[in-house]
């Protein structure tokens, strides 16, 4: 396994991380410590987690990925060998039952939401904690066109302010963003700077096969000013293992039970998917580990997140690790790219 320095931090996490959101809701506690235990014996060492997992986010288990993640700390004891990575909440994305229905990123919320997570960790410190998405309204979670609203958000100084006082307290050792956008990105980075408070050492958006929009301005920001991409939905919420080619939809895999999950199944998408499978097979590779070893060796990527609701799949997908890319098939992933380029942002 490979190991990458996250940002300018003293953090060396593995090139793949272990995703976390379905334990608790597809998964078991139990199935969430074998997992724990397969990725460990993998060579990783990075967790990722947020407050709102699992995912279908809802109320009657909000919490419960961190606290599964907490009980195997207590179980096995080994807290001090994982780099953990949470998130604290942003408004709206049908949450109401998060501080009053609406979170913020103020000193009140940051400093409850961190409490809170480290309580279900059971853990001291939180090795790295992000913004999950911008409390400001703009482009995350697919949205294209940017349309300017004015509206009141916590300003971004107050935000880091208190992230900063939280760092000193020795409740989290370094901060990232998530879902955000370039502007975002350097404002943070141009205040650390300004103010003398800890940068933002990473920002984890998605990237896959199906979504490069990353590479249009945020890959040279995390190259230039050392805030590395962590890379959510590699395998674009499993599209690109070819499981769901032709309509396919097997059963209690996550496209199937939740409708929620629509960002990567429209019809350009779905067309591009089977071009890259079918490039896949036709190289003798299995197409999601081609799909995970092209997102994990783009250089602005410091860890790529890897989720899973089986030991099969899991050990499938660690496997890609060791899978090195010829210089013509990414000739050819690029050939696909270019005529059907970011069908699912």
């Amino acid at each position: 396994m490979e190991y990458r320095k996250i940002g300018r931090t003293d953090l060396r996490v593995s090139a793949l991380c272990l995703g976390s959101m379905t334990w608790g809701e597809q998964n078991t506690e139990q199935q969430g410590f074998e997992q724990i235990d397969c990725a460990r014996a993998a060579g990783i060492n990075f967790i990722d987690t947020a407050e709102m997992y699992p995912v279908p986010p809802r109320s009657g288990t909000y919490g419960a990925t961190e606290s599964i993640i907490g009980n195997y700390f207590k179980q096995r004891g080994n807290r001090t060998d994982w780099v953990v990575a949470s998130k604290i909440a942003g408004p709206g994305n049908g949450i109401d039952y998060i501080r009053d229905g609406k979170p913020k990123h103020n000193r009140a919320h940051i400093i409850a939401a961190i409490d809170d997570s480290l309580r279900r960790l059971q853990t001291d410190w939180i090795d790295l904690y992000q913004l999950h998405w911008p409390e400001r309204p703009t482009n995350y979670f697919g949205q294209l066109g940017y349309q300017h609203r004015e509206s009141d958000f916590t300003p971004l100084e107050d935000t880091l302010e208190v992230l900063a006082e939280q760092i000193r307290a020795g409740k989290i050792r370094h901060i990232g963003v998530s879902n955000e956008t370039p502007w975002g990105t350097m404002r943070y980075l141009q205040l650390s700077e300004a103010r003398g408070w800890p940068r933002m050492a990473s920002i984890q958006n998605p990237y896959n096969l199906l979504n490069r929009t990353f590479e249009v301005g945020l890959a040279e920001i995390a190259i230039r000013e050392d805030c590395g991409l962590l890379a959510y939905s590699p395998m674009a919420f499993g599209l690109l293992s070819g499981k769901y080619a032709n309509g396919a939809r097997p059963e209690n895999a996550r496209i199937t039970l939740f409708s929620r999950f629509s960002r990567y199944t429209n019809q350009q998408a779905e067309a591009a998917c089977a071009r890259y499978v079918e490039l896949a097979r036709k190289h003798g590779l299995d197409p999601a580990q081609m799909a995970l070893a092209f997102v994990t060796s783009r250089p602005f990527v410091t860890s790529n997140i890897i989720g899973a609701t089986s030991l099969e799949q899991l050990t499938s997908n660690l496997a890609s690790s060791g899978l090195q890319l010829s210089p013509e098939l990414l000739q050819e992933i690029e050939a696909i790219h270019r005529q059907q380029p970011n069908p699912a942002p």
